[in-house]
């Protein structure tokens, strides 16, 4: 039986006055995952402290950049239209989505956000001190900022490298995926200059 409150969808779009699309399922085992997609990105915080206020957990934060759908080309005359997200985010292959797991007594809500290169987002770690590390780690791999971080160090690269080495020497799919073929480390020589 599911956990999640049935006005859930409601009060998650109480909290984004920008509008929010929702899905929802429960397994037969009766866990339920709820994804909440904001409009806008400045409706993270209110709707990340409705979920607070619900007794949620901030499980994790993951990010991605979705490749740039294939768009048609257009008719003669005609300017190209570029896909866009919900809430009007361009869908250019390097706009960002980060989800923000919870866990509410054994189900999932994620919140998702879009965030164009090099913009920002409101910090969570005044209401969930274990976002923390995670917006660190999102800062200093990603042209991402995150505003109100009580504590914006980088955790683990050098502050004399530029920032966004993931980004600019191997794209993070590629790392996750376990791609360390020969081929991407082709990639990686090429684009850094050095000989093999």
């Amino acid at each position: 039986m599911s956990k999640l409150p049935e006005t859930l969808e409601l009060c998650l779009a109480t909290t984004a006055p920008a509008g929010i699309e929702f899905t929802s399922k429960t397994d037969a085992k009766g866990v339920s995952c709820a994804w909440c997609t904001l409009a806008s990105k400045d409706d993270l915080l209110p709707a990340a402290t409705f979920m607070k206020n619900l007794g949620a957990r901030l499980s994790t934060i993951t990010i991605l950049q979705p490749k740039a759908p294939a768009t048609p080309a257009p008719a003669e005359g005609e300017a190209a239209v570029l896909p866009t997200f919900f809430g009007g985010v361009a869908s250019d292959g390097k706009t960002f989505e980060i989800n923000y797991h919870f866990d509410v007594n054994g189900d999932t809500v994620t919140l998702i956000a879009h965030v164009p290169f090099g913009g920002n987002i409101a910090s969570l770690t005044p209401l969930f001190r274990c976002a923390d590390w995670p917006e660190r780690e999102l800062m200093e791999l990603y042209s991402v900022v995150v505003s109100g971080h009580p504590d914006p160090r980088r955790l683990f690269i050098d502050p004399s490298i530029d920032g966004a080495v993931l980004e600019r020497l191997i794209p993070f799919s590629a790392l996750a995926n376990s791609a360390t073929t020969k081929g991407l480390w082709e990639k990686i020589m090429a684009q850094t200059g050095s000989k093999s």
